[in-house]
């Protein structure tokens, strides 16, 4: 087999067991090219087979002797080819399966995993036969000292099976997996720490460690739920920190659920000890408090127990390395921080200020995300946050993410908590690389914390460190584990601790004496001593940690002007119109939009996709950023909104909104992907770090938001009372009765408004486009203020283009949100009416439609309640005092009498009625599921609905 030169250069660089790995990889094109790589398929195209070169295995200044003595095509022996092949497999071996060797059980009860894959004689090779290969043939960046291919194959293993377990091989990226095999192989072991780092290592441990017993000392059977048995967690994000603000990072944004937080806020994000100290102080007797989440608990310092708190913190320093670093606040729903913390990131990531979409750095700001091990393994909202780590609206750049893997799930051994061999391997299905490192090994804790951090600075993808220790005591100090982990916690109690371990190994080095590590003991000791007579003597409390604000009385307006000139409303709907050349818009629907000029005009009115798009615009010109995320947000589910237009013969895409010419602010819109709580909570993070920007959620339908339930009880509902968190996130529910059936009908009102206390938000049910308008341009108002606050709106489905829905142009020019809206032709003879209909949403344009003209009208009055909570109740005071004979007050809704909003407003009503006067519910009757899946069906219940209503002879008495 002859070779010309331009062959002979393109196979230059295999040679020994890569050279072996070619040929097999040849046989197989030469079976079927398609069982190739594309990369290899093209090369064996181009360049034919690989050469057979004539001696394997001599040192490269050898094999160049005989290169040059013998024939070019002078043939190797097949037992030299097979062995070079054999040594091929088993350095893929090596790095492909090293991680099932390593020692990553700090406790040794886990059984060895089978060494035979990393054993030469597995493959039919001797020891003999790799010391004759030279070292550069087995392994291509073999490091000098290396000098054969039997030391090679030594120091690979020593890097793959005992410090740390690397699994690469899901990672697709040539060059990622090439620097990652060169990270770990030359730099990752044996780790490479500085004499000093070492002392501070341990003196870091020495804390950590010395902090948990203090507590557990001193506050005898009071939950904290301690660190120990994953100590290294706080060097590892010490160093996290440390690296971020050498890389001129600004932001430092960290998750994690109550294991070890105490520690992490204390020693990572400077709380002062009296402020924790001060938080056990003021607790009550544990014995009244039965969970974590009692009540009792939260008396005498904050809205939430100390282990789900979270703490801003800037990291002293030169103003060039300052980074402010950051702990969310989070309940026990343990993961669902997760997709909070990516929208922190993503936030502090981005400039708003200009037009177009927001201008993007990912080195501004760090994602670390800590995780149970048993929860990252059964937590759905783990899966949802790690698929949003790389599309366009919701990357952060990166996330580095440490289980903490104590290996018991409360008290669930991992055999009954996941079907995986380890926790991680979810994060594999993202081609997310993974390191495992025993946690009693602290300066292999901290080679892999640094070929993550480098990793993300490089590539701006996730990495994954499985951080593998154990729980020292049980779920929480008051549990007792050894009823469910006899064996493990009978080896526990016999194991030193991590800092012990270190402080002999540095003492066996010489780098410290005995008396030094009794010396650091005592220093924190003392310190700690200190610090807990302090709190005995003043209480003392963070400074930084500050109560929930109050919630004020503004109104619904507050002197808010949200109204804007006819003049200014017809420039910007023709600006919308303004395409680039040679930009085709789909003739259908340019139609449509250039119909959206006359609605200006006389007689003419905007409908709800067009009042939206000015509303947005109006702000932009104003200085607010906008996002706007959900499922097919662009075009809208129901291809009304059209924010980004597709041009039907190029592909390519055009945002109106991005071309105002007076925009001071950033415009997004994101279709999203099928996912309801992890983008929901990437949104609520996104409106926390970003307080001065309108963000928005839209559900395809509003029934979908069931999925995103603990969002909304947790975090959006009730962040501001536990946490003093902000948020002036709008989420647009569709909502409506059309017989769709149970999953497309209804959004659930009745939970958002069970939910509603303390002004914790808005819960808007609107019908008309200019009410919508108006809306969300007072939200934008208040946007980073005081006043502040979620709206959650349920959004139109049909009334999206009905007429009656779509509003004239002095309602924009010269109105204003109105909280509730009186049906024109209905209660205009005070003296006449009898009856008084409440209701909200598309029920009262079906009652509008089904109104009939003349006598009948005059018995009765229909009034919108446009805005349920906070609940209008002085607006409707005023309108049921014009009527004097008023005899009932009816609610009527489209949902079952145990949904939508009848329960919320019934005491309302009965506070409303004259003495007297019957309170009396329209609707359909109590049900399980939201509302009927037959067409024919639903529309004889909404007959009925409507006939009861305007009929007062057919009302039901309640």
């Amino acid at each position: 087999m002859r070779h010309d030169r331009r062959q002979a250069d393109a196979w230059r660089s295999y040679a020994g067991p890569n050279l072996g790995y070619i040929w097999e990889k040849f046989e197989q094109y030469e079976q079927d090219p398609a069982m190739v790589e594309p990369e290899y398929r093209e090369m064996f195209e181009q360049y034919g087979p690989p050469p057979a070169e004539a001696d394997a295995w001599p040192s490269q200044g050898e094999a160049r002797r005989k290169d040059a003595a013998q024939p070019k095509d002078a043939a190797v022996p097949d037992a030299a080819i097979k062995r070079a092949i054999a040594a091929g497999k088993l350095v893929l071996q090596i790095r492909t399966h090293g991680h099932l060797g390593a020692n990553l059980d700090p406790l040794g009860l886990e059984t060895a995993g089978d060494s035979r894959l990393f054993e030469p004689e597995t493959y039919g090779l001797t020891q003999e036969d790799l010391a004759a290969m030279p070292a550069a043939s087995v392994w291509e960046e073999a490091p000098p000292d290396i000098r054969n291919g039997a030391e090679a194959v030594a120091r690979l293993k020593e890097a793959y099976t005992q410090c740390i377990a690397y699994e690469f091989a899901q990672v697709h990226d040539r060059l990622e997996r090439g620097w990652l095999i060169r990270r770990a192989e030359i730099e990752g072991c044996p780790p490479k720490l500085e004499e000093s780092e070492r002392k501070a290592l341990l003196a870091r441990l020495i804390e950590v460690e010395e902090f948990e017993r203090f507590l557990h000392r001193t506050f005898a059977g009071q939950k904290r739920f301690s660190i120990e048995g994953l100590d290294m967690l706080v060097p590892m994000l010490d160093d996290i920190v440390r690296g971020a603000a050498e890389a001129g990072t600004g932001h430092v944004m960290m998750g994690m659920a109550h294991r070890g937080r105490l520690n992490v806020l204390a020693h990572v994000l400077g709380k002062p000890y009296g402020a924790i100290f001060s938080e056990f102080h003021h607790s009550p007797n544990k014995d009244l408090v039965p969970s974590e989440g009692s009540m009792g608990i939260n008396v005498g310092w904050t809205g939430d127990v100390k282990y789900h708190l979270g703490r801003r913190y800037d990291l002293p320093g030169s103003d060039s390395r300052k980074v402010r670093i950051m702990l969310a606040d989070n309940p026990s729903h343990l993961e669902f921080v997760n997709p909070l913390v990516e929208g922190f990131a993503r936030a502090a990531q981005e400039e708003r200020d200009k037009a177009g979409f927001p201008e993007r750095d990912t080195a501004r700001a760090l994602p670390v995300l800590i995780h149970g091990d048993a929860a990252f393994a059964g937590e759905g909202i783990v899966a949802e946050t790690l698929n949003l780590g790389s599309l366009r609206g919701y990357s952060s750049g990166g996330t580095i993410h440490i289980i903490a893997n104590n290996r018991v799930g409360f008290t669930t051994d991992t055999k009954d908590a996941r079907s995986t061999r380890y926790a991680s391997d979810l994060a594999k299905g993202y081609e997310i690389p993974v390191v495992h490192v025993n946690a009693d090994n602290p300066e292999a804790c901290m080679a892999a914390v640094r070929m993550a951090l480098d990793y993300r600075m490089r590539f701006r993808k996730d990495f994954l460190i499985d951080l593998v220790g154990y729980r020292r005591f049980g779920h929480n100090e008051m549990d007792d584990p050894d009823a469910t982990q006899p064996l493990m916690y009978r080896k526990v109690k016999e194991h030193p601790t991590a800092a012990a371990l270190y402080g002999e190994a540095l003492m066996g080095q010489g780098l410290v004496d005995r008396a030094e590590v009794d010396r650091l003991r005592d220093e924190t000791c003392r310190k700690l001593q200190q610090a807990y007579e302090t709190v005995k003597q003043h209480g003392t409390l963070d400074p930084a940690q500050t109560a929930a604000e109050q919630a004020g009385a503004e109104g619904v307006n507050g002197g808010i002007r949200t109204a804007v000139s006819l003049e200014r409303l017809k420039r910007l709907t023709s600006k919308m119109l303004e395409w680039p050349e040679r930009f085709t818009v789909y003739p259908k629907l340019r139609r449509i939009l250039e119909r959206r000029a006359e609605a200006w005009e006389a007689g003419g009115a905007a409908d709800w996709s067009l009042a939206e798009t000015m509303a947005f615009a109006t702000m932009l010109e104003d200085g607010v950023p906008i996002r706007l995320s959900g499922q097919d947000a662009e075009r809208g589910t129901f291809a009304h909104r059209h924010l980004v237009l597709h041009d039907p013969e190029s592909g390519e895409t055009y945002c109106p909104l991005h071309r105002i010419s007076g925009a001071k602010a950033s415009f997004a819109v994101y279709n999203s992907p099928l996912s309801e709580a992890g983008v929901l909570g990437f949104d609520y993070g996104y409106s926390v770090l970003a307080p001065e920007t309108l963000v928005i959620w839209e559900a395809q339908y509003g029934d979908f938001a069931n999925a995103a339930q603990v969002i909304f009880d947790q975090f959006i509902a009730a962040g501001r009372a536990k946490w003093s968190q902000r948020s002036g996130l709008v989420i647009l529910l569709p909502h409506g009765y059309e017989g769709q059936g149970p999953e497309h009908s209804s959004a659930r009102l009745e939970r958002f408004l069970q939910l509603a206390a303390d002004r914790n938000w808005t819960v808007a049910n609107l019908t008309r486009s200019s009410q919508y308008f108006h809306l969300l341009r007072r939200q934008a108002a208040t946007a980073n203020t005081n006043a502040m606050r979620p709206l959650v709106l349920m959004a139109p489905k049909s009334l999206i283009r009905h007429p009656r829905v779509a509003s004239p142009a002095e309602e924009f020019t010269d109105g204003e949100f109105r909280p509730v809206l009186e049906q024109p032709g209905t209660g205009e003879q005070p003296e006449r009416v009898a009856r008084l209909i409440l209701c909200s949403g598309k029920i009262a344009v079906d009652l509008e439609e089904a109104l009939p003209k003349g006598e009948a009208n005059e018995a009765l009055h229909i009034v919108r309640v446009e805005r349920l909570y906070p609940f209008p109740e002085q607006e409707l005071q005023e309108i049921a005092a014009r009527y004097p004979k008023l005899e009932e007050l009816a609610w009527v809704q489209e949902e079952p009498r145990n949904m939508g909003a009848w329960f919320y407003a019934e005491p309302y009503l009965r506070a409303l009625a004259p003495q007297g006067a019957a309170v009396r519910y329209i609707g359909r009757p109590e049900r399980s599921s939201p509302a009927s899946g037959y067409q024919h069906v639903h529309g004889y219940e909404q007959h009925f609905i409507v006939r009861e209503a305007l009929n007062p002879t057919q009302a039901r008495t309640e």
